[in-house]
């Protein structure tokens, strides 16, 4: 008798955990963006992800050519009008990344406690003696005793793909390093990273430019994935140079933290940037080991009373060989979920990993897991109090719909967007339930032609947690009656019922305007 009270005052019934986890048309909540490149490029291959849970395609160019990105662009496309399900894309800068370069591509093979010499002399052959590197300033920035980590993709300094060096002289513009670990680097590129040394180059480089102005243009990118951000000058910057590119001035801009410059400035960043992207490969080499989880929370708390999506990065990185997570990483994404994470960022796990589609799924399960058991009265309460009062009228109509909705254990709400504010802001209070946002095209001309805006608007919401987005009919405009309102709801409404999210004599919230007023209601479904 009193073992059965005990299990029935536990947080989480011990039987509920051995239900197998059910599938559902949105598989989590929390978005996943997912890196395409070498192993994630054919239209198979892209439909698998979008079918797994994908909803942000990101592009890294320190990998590849414009010409290779936009074969994959192109199967991307297709890939998205066979599966009918959005995606938004992310193009990710190279910025002041340190490179070694090894022309040959033949395997470098380095030895614990040898020598080897970096140096800015490109013509040079790569080799166990000397590495090339694609920065002249490298010897005037470090002192005898630096850190210096290269590596493909981790540098951890203990495993086989990455070598950890440490500064022992320099000589003119080459530096000596001790070599501290036994390794063996593979490849034509490897990312070299000096711990805590400012590199004097500038965060948008002529090279990242280029690639903005023909391929980001072109293909009109959703986000911008700003690498190395260290202030927030470095946003109000890349901000001139999209407003400047026909339609990139609607493209959000995601700072990258990677370094402890970054970390120092992270609130000024925040106020300027659209989102923040959590770069955990690069800080946790800047930042001891036990100091990375108290970034974390602290910086995704901030994002989230900001209401800007926070994305963490590096999850489950024994997947790019492996087809289950370690029992560490599996906790390790659902910590993210339940710190309040937006988006999980998979890099060399779908872009050269050899089980993208089967990587995508697992994350969203996990997600999925934890956001069963997300305390979201807590942080509720806590949005509030951060928002404080007076609160705008915004902010109000947002969050009495998500204190309705969990009232009324609505299925599903329902907000009328044009600019897609209204919905981020009803995200920000975290629902248990998802926000349907249907976006409204609004109707513009620059007197040559007409067009309508609304893609970006329902795009830029595939990476915000809880937020689906579906593009009304642009013969229903914003600022319509209540008629046309009424006749986009039963669209939003079938679309719900297809997706499985709402059936008869549920309840739904609706968010709309109705003249110059915001109004939230409740319905209850019929048969």
């Amino acid at each position: 008798m009193h073992a059965t009270h005990l299990l029935l005052e536990e947080p989480i019934r011990m039987a509920s955990i051995l239900e197998p986890s059910k599938t559902s048309f949105f598989p989590a909540m929390t978005k996943i963006v997912g890196t395409l490149g070498p192993k994630s490029r054919s239209v198979e291959v892209i439909s698998g992800c979008l079918k797994a849970g994908m909803s942000v395609a990101r592009f890294d160019f320190s990998w590849e050519d414009i010409e290779f990105h936009q074969e994959t662009l192109e199967n991307l496309k297709v890939a998205v009008k066979s599966t009918k399900k959005l995606c938004a894309v992310m193009l990710d800068t190279v910025g002041p990344e340190l490179q070694v370069i090894n022309r040959s591509e033949n395997s470098i093979s380095l030895e614990a406690n040898g020598v080897v010499v970096l140096t800015p002399d490109q013509e040079k052959d790569a080799s166990s003696q000397l590495l090339p590197i694609n920065f002249s300033g490298l010897a005037k920035a470090v002192k005898k005793g630096d850190t210096i980590f290269i590596g493909q993709y981790l540098f951890t300094g203990s495993e086989t793909t990455s070598v950890w060096l440490e500064v022992d002289e320099v000589k003119g513009e080459d530096v000596v390093c001790v070599i501290k670990n036994s390794a063996t680097l593979a490849g034509s590129l490897f990312t070299l990273h000096v711990s805590q040394i400012r590199i004097e180059l500038p965060t948008l480089t002529d090279k990242d430019k280029e690639i903005i102005s023909t391929w980001g243009v072109r293909n009109n990118i959703d986000f911008l994935s700003l690498s190395f951000t260290r202030h927030a000058e470095d946003v109000r910057h890349a901000r001139e140079f999209l407003s400047k590119l026909g339609d990139l001035h609607q493209t959000q801009i995601f700072a990258k933290i990677e370094n402890i410059e970054g970390l120092t400035h992270f609130d000024e960043i925040l106020q300027e940037a659209d989102g923040i992207i959590l770069s955990r490969g690069n800080l946790g080499i800047d930042l001891p080991p036990e100091k990375v989880f108290l970034f974390q929370k602290a910086a995704v708390y901030k994002c989230n009373m900001a209401g800007k999506p926070a994305v963490v990065t590096r999850v489950v990185d024994s997947m790019t060989d492996n087809l289950r997570p370690t029992r560490a990483e599996a906790t390790d994404v659902a910590n993210a979920v339940l710190d309040g994470s937006d988006a999980i960022l998979l890099g060399a796990e779908t872009l050269r990993g050899l089980y993208p589609v089967e990587t995508i799924s697992i994350v969203g399960k996990i997600c999925s897991e934890a956001e069963k058991v997300f305390n979201q009265d807590l942080y509720f309460k806590k949005t509030v109090k951060y928002v404080g009062e007076p609160m705008t009228h915004l902010e109000s109509i947002a969050s009495s719909a998500v204190r309705a909705a969990i009232k009324v254990k609505a299925s599903v709400i329902i907000v009328f967007t044009s600019s897609g504010r209204a919905a981020r802001l009803i995200a920000k209070y975290r629902p248990t339930m998802p926000v349907l946002s249907v976006v409204i095209p609004r109707l513009k001309t620059n007197q040559l032609k007409w067009s309508f805006t609304g893609a970006f608007e329902a795009r830029q919401s595939l990476i915000v947690r809880g937020l689906f987005p579906m593009l009304a009919d642009p013969r229903h405009p914003a600022e319509s009656t209540s008629a046309t309102n009424e006749s986009v709801l039963k669209v939003a409404l079938d679309h719900g019922k297809v997706s499985g999210v709402v059936k008869s004599h549920d309840r739904v919230v609706v968010c709309q305007k109705v003249g110059d007023a915001s109004v939230v209601k409740i319905i209850e479904l019929e048969d």
